[in-house]
C-alpha cells in the first residue's frame, strides 16, 4: 500500500501539479482547497506527510500547522510548507508553528518528491 500525502493548497494548478508529482512517485494524494478544508480531511485520513501553502482563504497555512500541531494524532507528522513567500520572518513563523520544511513556489517536481521521501522515512 502507498503512502498518503495531504496536499492543502487553495490553487486548483498547485494542487494538480502536485497530484501528478507524488502519484507519478508512487504516492496516494488527498487534497484539500484550504486550511479548514484541510482539517475536515484530516479526520478521515492519516497522511504521512502534509504539504501546504500559507496564503489560503478561511485558514492560512500557520493556523492549520497550529491546529494539526494541537491534535495528537498528527505530532509526529511531517508537514511541509509550500509557498511563494520566501521571507525569513514567515519561514520562522511557519517552524514556530511546526512546520518540519519549507519549499519556495514554482517547485522542482524531483526535487519536491526527494523531500516528501526524505521526511517520511
Amino acid at each position: 500500500m502507498s503512502l498518503t500525502i495531504l496536499t492543502v493548497d487553495d490553487s486548483r494548478t498547485m494542487r494538480d501539479m502536485l497530484k501528478v508529482a507524488l502519484t507519478d512517485a508512487g504516492y496516494r494524494v488527498v487534497q484539500a482547497v484550504d486550511g479548514m478544508h484541510g482539517l475536515e480531511v484530516l479526520e478521515q485520513e492519516a497522511p504521512r506527510v502534509i504539504i501546504t501553502d500559507i496564503n489560503m482563504p478561511k485558514l492560512d497555512g500557520f493556523g492549520f500547522i497550529e491546529r494539526v500541531r494541537g491534535n495528537q494524532r498528527f505530532l509526529g507528522v511531517p508537514i511541509l510548507v509550500l509557498t511563494t513567500e520566501s521571507s525569513t520572518e514567515k519561514k520562522n513563523l511557519a517552524r514556530r508553528a511546526g512546520a518540519t520544511g519549507w519549499i519556495v513556489k514554482p517547485f522542482d517536481s524531483v526535487k519536491l518528491v526527494d523531500v516528501v521521501r526524505r521526511v517520511a522515512a
